[in-house]
């Protein structure tokens, strides 16, 4: 895999939630060449270390990416202006393995939602689950509909769609489809996949890690992760993933 830089025009950069942006850039090159659940590294102006964004949407020409604040660097990409030019390297890291002969349910939580619309538009009418603390936080729930997929819209507080979370919707679904692809915090990655596994569904999960590089020369999005054997091993999220099944994964 070549992990060459280009530049990518901003096209779209707007904030679409609170500390939530929604952002689309330019690149025939690359953009065609992403899958779902890959991601972007995006050199920020005036950083050293990449940021690492999943990417939500791509055409033959654009990437989107949708981001939320949660540092300086991501807060300085918010100021990011269309015509602005950004340092880009992409697609990378390994995506969701989506079967034309299989049924899917997508679920993504909070900033995990993102990388699930690109991954529920290889299917026709497929089932979304999507969650969020509460109503202000909610995303992306038009785009999902366009898709004409079956959506659940849960919120923590009840403020938005359901008071739930997305681990009671997927108990009621879970015998609709063949497998199972989610992204989001941790613990909620623990849940579902303790669900599958206790249905014998397969289940992918998409982990959410601090990266440096962004191409597994550093350690700093160390996995641990279950051999064939029984045996723990580590590998980079960056590299070996972001997607694993969710058996490999040691919670």
């Amino acid at each position: 895999m070549k992990y060459d830089s280009q530049k990518f025009r901003v096209l779209h950069n707007k904030e679409i939630a609170p500390g939530i942006f929604d952002m689309w850039v330019e690149n025939p090159e690359l953009a065609e060449l992403a899958k779902p659940g890959q991601f972007a590294h995006i050199l920020v102006p005036g950083k050293t270390l990449r940021r690492p964004i999943s990417i939500c949407e791509a055409d033959k020409t654009c990437l989107r990416l949708v981001y939320q604040i949660k540092g300086e660097g991501t807060e300085l990409l918010s100021k990011v202006r269309v015509g602005d030019e950004l340092d880009i390297i992409a697609p990378l890291g390994n995506g969701f393995d989506i079967r034309p002969d299989k049924t899917y349910c997508f679920i993504g939580g909070g900033i995990g939602v993102p990388p699930m619309l690109y991954a529920s538009k290889q299917k026709q009418k497929p089932i979304v689950i999507t969650g969020f603390r509460s109503k202000p936080l909610v995303i992306l729930q038009g785009d999902f509909r366009k898709n004409n997929c079956e959506l659940y819209l849960t919120t923590d507080d009840g403020t938005a769609g359901r008071k739930a979370f997305v681990t009671d919707v997927l108990n009621e679904v879970l015998d609709q489809v063949d497998e199972v692809c989610a992204c989001g915090p941790l613990p909620m990655l623990k849940a579902i996949s303790a669900i599958c596994e206790a249905a014998g569904k397969p289940c992918q999960i998409s982990l959410e890690e601090r990266m440096g590089c962004g191409i597994g020369a550093c350690l700093v999005c160390a996995c641990a992760v279950r051999k064939n054997d029984g045996s723990t091993d580590y590998v980079h999220v960056c590299k070996d993933g972001p997607v694993f099944d969710s058996k490999e994964v040691v919670f």
